[in-house]
């Protein structure tokens, strides 16, 4: 048997069971997942799938990702929305998430 080495990742648990569910139902454990991954980037010679900036604002903005300042300028944007009354629905908002972003 090959020698191993232990990767130790925290990770998010919701994340992790959602890639658990998808890798069992292919029959792939997490540490094979994990080594295909790092053998593609020694391939490659770099992460095997594109890494891009979002043009303009096209993913969601996280919560915890945010500055006060920006978190500021935000709400501040939802409100001048609001007056201006632009605004959606909460199921068309949800609908469009799912649809997007598969949240």
């Amino acid at each position: 048997m090959a020698r191993t080495s232990t990767v130790f990742a925290r990770v998010e648990p919701e994340l992790k069971e959602q890639a658990e569910s998808v890798l069992e139902q292919l029959g792939i454990p997490m540490s094979n997942a994990v080594g295909m991954f790092l053998r593609q980037v020694v391939l490659q010679s770099g992460i095997p799938f594109d890494m891009k900036l979002p043009r303009g604002n096209t993913h969601p903005l996280s919560f915890r990702a945010l500055t006060d300042e920006q978190f500021d300028v935000e709400i501040n944007r939802g409100l001048t929305d609001l007056s201006a009354e632009e605004v959606v629905s909460a199921e068309s908002v949800a609908d469009g998430m799912l649809r997007d972003y598969g949240v």
